[in-house]
Parts: structure tokens; C-alpha cells; sequence
């Protein structure tokens, strides 16, 4: 009777994705491309001989990501759950792959890259998209057993760590990071016992301070944060470079195309630096345009997160939802000196073709979740509770709502 009820209980009436959502998205890839192009050909003339080198390579990404986001969006995403275990496997076979001599590309000191023809791809930023959709099925499985230590916890903490740990050996502090974010925030979102998220967040604090304090160049991230007017042509450069830029951008810019600290003042223009010269080119206005388009984004995603018919679908939602979110908040806290510098960033903005790709995926997951928000009425033996954990029927939500409300 239990899988006669949950058949029911599957079957929905599948409708239009989010066009809100599609239409948000649309506008930030566009305005993305063309930020790279205005911050990146400065650069590309003068290491490949090719102004157009850097946006040829996103236009090329971002067409791979809409063939995923399309794709994604037109599956039933509760195919993804059965798929789980094997794209988690998949994932950390590839993590591994690139550790191996001859497989992974190495480029300044770091081991992060698969060559695939004439593309590089980054399997770590893939595998945050593996990761989200095998949390969301283990934890929709879970129900009130994520509260129990031994059946919750210590299982979460083994599949995150290997996942970090695959990725610190690159090294990559930043990916690992947003790993830890994405996840942890599911964890939470699942009802979890709120000791035990302070205690994993405590511990992966102190494990990130360890990791900071042992590399020199993380550590020049934190100095430049503190006390950058003390070495303004050394650890400081970066930082103040980025204030310099958005100053120099005032409340309307300098004008699209026009900026200065885009030739070679600003490390990583076209990267976790772009909003500084999207500022620099078009003000206070343009940068506060960006971000407004990342609201609306994010307020359309936790609709859907809310609006899920099932456990599994709410916490894809809301896994997606953290990871444009706290993605956003870390690179622009970055570049505006509010936090220090992590290298992350600018989600659906900054040059990266497998971190654009991945991410378009990922948001294709989030609007087919949005085209299964109506439930098919329950058969009139079905037990009529307030509250049905999740473990037993894949119509309930999770204990708690994105942001924290029950």
C-alpha cells in the first residue's frame, strides 16, 4: 500500500518552468558575456595575441550551458534521485582523475583542470552539482534520522569531507568552501539539530584557519584585507586596486569599455574581480543593477524551494538558492573589502566555462523543479497528518523553509 501511495503521490501536473526565473537568467548571462568581453581583451591581446581570446572561449561555455540548462529543465528531476549514487561516484572518480599526472592540466601551482579537446574543464565545479543532488535524495530519505549523531551526522561529515578533501588537494580553498556552504545549508534546511551545525561550522571555521595560516598566499588574503594601505604595492595591490576602480566609476562610470584598472591594475579583471570594473564602467548604477538581478533570482528560486511538492525537490531548490546566493555575497563581500579576498566568483558573471556551465545546469534543475508544483489529490485512504516526515512520503517539505522558518 506504501508504494501504491506513493505512485499516487508522484503523479503531478507538469506546467511552464519559472519564466521570471528564465527571464532574470537570461538578462545576467547577456550582461555577463558582455562584461567579460569590456574586461578581458586588454588581457587577451596581450598573452594570446587575440582580443577576442577570453569571450570567445565563455561564448562557447555559455552555449554548452544552455544545451544543459534546457536539458535539465525538460527532465522529471526526481530521475536524478534514482541517478544519485552514480553521479556522486562519477563525480569523485573525476575529482581523482585530476590529481593524476597525464590526466589532470596544471597551471600556477594548481592541479584543478581535465583537458577535454580544446576545452578545459574543472571537475570540482561539477561535482557541486553532484554533491547537491545526492544530498537532496540522501537527505529526503533521511527524514528526522538527520537529527540522530550516528545516522545523520557522521554519514553527512564522511561524504562532504572526502568530496573536500578531493578538492583541497588541488588546492582549491575556495571550491572546497562553497562546498561546505551548499551542503551545510541543506543540512540545516533538513532539521538538523541546530548543536551539531554550529559544531560543524566551528570546526570547518578552525580547519579554514589552519589551512590559511599554513599557505603563505592565503595568508597574504587575510593582510590585504586587514592592512593593505601598509604595503600598497604588495599584498595590498589587489584590494585597493578593486576600491580604486569603483571610485574611479562614481554613480554613473566612465562609460561601457572605457576602464582603466581593467589594463592590468585589477588581477583577475574578467574573473573574481569583474563587478569592479562593471562599476568602474557603469557606476553605482550598474553594479546595483547587477545585484538587483541576483535578488530577483534568488526571491524567484526560494519561491520554488517553498513551493516544492516533495522533500527531495526543496532541498534541489534550496541547495541551488545557497549556491548562487552565498556565491555572490563571498565574491562581492571580496571585492568591495568586506570580507577578504577568496579568488570565488561572481556567479552567471565572471570568466569560467565550466563554473557557467555547471551553475546553468544547476538552475535548469531548479525550473524543472518548478514545473512540478502541483500535487495530484491523495487517495482517500491516504493518512491525513499536519506534519509527514520525509522518509515516507515524498509530498512533504523539509523541517525547515529556506532561511531558517519552520
Amino acid at each position: 500500500m506504501s508504494a501504491q501511495r506513493e505512485r499516487v503521490a508522484a503523479v503531478r501536473k507538469r506546467h511552464a518552468p519559472d519564466y521570471g526565473l528564465l527571464a532574470v537568467l537570461a538578462m545576467l548571462l547577456v550582461f555577463g558575456l558582455v562584461a567579460v568581453y569590456s574586461s578581458s581583451y586588454a588581457l587577451g591581446y596581450a598573452q594570446f595575441d587575440d582580443a577576442n581570446y577570453f569571450i570567445k572561449k565563455q561564448a562557447i561555455w555559455a552555449g554548452i550551458g544552455t544545451v544543459a540548462l534546457v536539458f535539465m529543465m525538460n527532465v522529471d528531476y526526481h530521475l536524478w534521485r534514482r541517478l544519485a549514487a552514480l553521479l556522486m561516484l562519477g563525480a569523485i572518480l573525476a575529482l581523482a582523475a585530476v590529481l593524476l599526472p597525464g590526466l589532470g592540466v596544471e597551471a600556477n601551482g594548481a592541479r584543478r583542470w581535465l583537458a577535454l579537446g580544446p576545452l578545459q574543464g574543472q571537475p570540482s565545479e561539477f561535482a557541486k552539482l553532484a554533491v547537491l543532488i545526492y544530498l537532496s535524495a540522501w537527505l529526503a530519505a533521511k527524514g528526522d534520522q538527520v537529527k540522530d549523531f550516528s545516522l545523520g551526522v557522521l554519514p553527512f561529515v564522511s561524504m562532504v569531507g572526502l568530496v573536500s578533501a578531493l578538492i583541497m588537494l588541488e588546492p582549491d580553498l575556495g571550491t572546497a568552501m562553497m562546498v561546505g556552504v551548499i551542503t551545510g545549508s541543506l543540512f540545516f534546511v533538513a532539521g538538523a539539530r541546530l548543536k551539531h551545525v554550529f559544531a560543524l561550522a566551528a570546526s570547518a571555521g578552525t580547519a579554514a584557519t589552519v589551512l590559511v595560516i599554513a599557505a603563505g598566499y592565503r595568508m597574504d588574503r587575510i593582510l590585504s584585507f586587514t592592512s593593505a594601505e601598509h604595503d600598497p604595492t604588495g599584498v595590498g595591490f589587489h584590494t585597493l586596486q578593486l576600491l580604486v576602480a569603483f571610485g574611479s566609476g562614481g554613480m554613473t562610470g566612465l562609460g561601457l569599455g572605457t576602464s582603466r584598472q581593467k589594463f592590468f591594475y585589477v588581477p583577475g579583471s574578467h574573473t573574481d574581480g569583474i563587478l569592479a570594473i562593471i562599476g568602474e564602467e557603469l557606476g553605482f548604477i550598474g553594479a546595483a543593477a547587477v545585484l538587483l538581478l541576483f535578488g530577483l533570482l534568488l526571491w524567484r528560486g526560494v519561491l520554488i524551494a517553498r513551493r516544492a511538492p516533495d522533500a527531495f525537490g526543496a532541498y534541489l531548490a534550496t541547495g541551488v538558492v545557497a549556491w548562487i546566493g552565498f556565491q555572490m555575497l563571498i565574491n562581492v563581500g571580496g571585492v568591495t573589502r568586506l570580507l577578504p579576498l577568496t579568488g570565488i566568483p561572481l556567479p552567471l558573471v565572471s570568466y569560467g566555462g565550466s563554473a557557467l556551465a555547471a551553475l546553468m545546469a544547476a538552475v535548469g534543475l531548479l525550473l524543472a523543479v518548478s514545473r512540478y508544483t502541483e500535487v495530484a489529490e491523495q487517495p482517500e485512504d491516504a493518512p491525513v497528518r499536519g506534519a509527514v516526515r520525509a522518509s515516507t512520503a515524498p509530498t512533504s517539505r523539509p523541517a525547515r523553509q529556506p532561511g531558517g522558518a519552520r
